[in-house]
């Protein structure tokens, strides 16, 4: 999280206390119900500041904060709670530890740029089927300061509500409901969510190449990673073509190499013949939108079969025709074990071809930069 942000907690929190008590009184409470009837466990209160919300979640919850002043807090009012001190963007549990989660006004926080990677270690520590609970703020803002903020030198994040739920989905979690709250500058949304068995897309700002794949196995899904079975060969080629340095680390392969992952469609499946047309469509038109806020030098499909089921029958491995939001899209075959057709050096050949275009691209933007600078 922004640290100057995590320092107005730190300085004020006393303040903040004092003047905020009891303004959300019974926020949690309904969550805090069918957690219970549920039976999942442990519940994180993400962002939990003094515990109110913790309190109302109910006794062994973890009270996770940035700010230490807010942490030592919580056990006033939630003697019970399991207080610590993190950061959202660094969740402290282990893969699928979490039972539920709880989060009110605090991604808002964070970079929308920076959302989709935060929400991919949520969905890391969740076991599918986790109740989520997300509230954000509205409107169209990257990261600034709120014109009335009564506490100067915060700075959040509003969403506008086609992108914020194609970022919760793109994270690899099913939307139950989004309630709009407020009206004017003072919306906000109240997501319900479920932890999907599925991928979370590995996406933030700088992306070279977006890497996009037809849909999760199974396999790649319980394992957090695509192209995760043994028998397959992306990473292998990935690493030879450079795009990866580290084998099966996706977050490694973005924040070094700027290769971002998603898949045409999020639903995991046991074979690609279980996925209906619409779902190609639909899935098309989320990757277009991604692609228009991430702005990839390239979007690379790995596997023939997902493009040419929702755009080009006909298309054949190679630089497309067609683009996304103004990205070129380049198609390569599957590297699937089982498509014996195609020989490691050939898929590590179009891995090489793809960033070669996006590096010419970069250049070319750069050109152009330099020239209207």
């Amino acid at each position: 999280m922004q640290r100057a942000t995590v320092e107005v907690y730190e300085q004020r929190a006393d303040e903040w206390v004092e003047r905020r008590r009891g303004s959300s009184a019974g926020a949690a409470t309904g969550f805090a119900e069918a957690v219970r009837a549920r039976g999942a466990t442990p519940v994180v209160d993400l962002g939990c500041g003094p515990g109110w919300h913790t309190a109302e979640l109910g006794p062994g919850t973890v009270a996770l904060d940035a700010a230490w002043a807010m942490v030592r807090r919580v056990r006033d009012l939630a003697p019970g709670a399991l207080p610590v001190k993190a950061d959202l963007e660094a969740l402290p549990f282990r893969r699928n530890a979490v039972g539920a989660a709880w989060a009110r006004n605090s991604y808002v926080h964070l970079p929308r740029a920076r959302m989709p990677l935060a929400l991919a270690d949520l969905h890391r520590a969740t076991a599918v089927g986790a109740p989520v609970e997300l509230r954000v703020l509205g409107g169209d803002l990257e990261l600034g300061p709120l014109l009335d903020d009564d506490f100067e030198g915060r700075s959040f994040s509003l969403w506008p509500e086609e992108e914020l739920v194609d970022v919760v989905v793109g994270a690899g979690f099913d939307v139950e409901d989004v309630e709009r709250q407020g009206d004017g500058p003072h919306v906000a949304f109240r997501l319900r969510l479920v932890r999907a068995r599925s991928l979370a897309d590995t996406v933030g700002p700088d992306v070279s190449i977006l890497v996009c794949g037809l849909n999760p196995s199974l396999y790649a899904a319980d394992a957090g990673i695509g192209f995760a079975r043994p028998g397959n060969r992306f990473w292998p080629a990935a690493l030879r073509a450079g795009i990866a340095s580290r084998d099966r680390d996706p977050t490694h392969a973005l924040v070094h190499h700027g290769t971002a992952m998603t898949d045409l469609v999020k639903r995991a499946t046991r074979t690609a013949a279980e996925l209906a047309a619409d779902e190609y469509r639909d899935g098309l038109a989320r990757v277009e939108r991604m692609a228009g806020r991430v702005r990839p030098r390239l979007v690379c499909f790995v596997g023939l079969s997902g493009w040419r089921a929702a755009v080009d029958r006909n298309a054949t491995a190679g630089l497309q025709d067609g683009r996304l939001a103004g990205a070129p899209v380049y198609v390569m075959p599957s590297t699937s074990g089982l498509n014996t057709h195609a020989t490691l050096d050939e898929l590590t050949r179009h891995l090489e071809t793809a960033a070669g275009l996006a590096a010419r691209r970069s250049g070319t933007d750069m050109a152009c930069s330099a020239g209207h600078g």
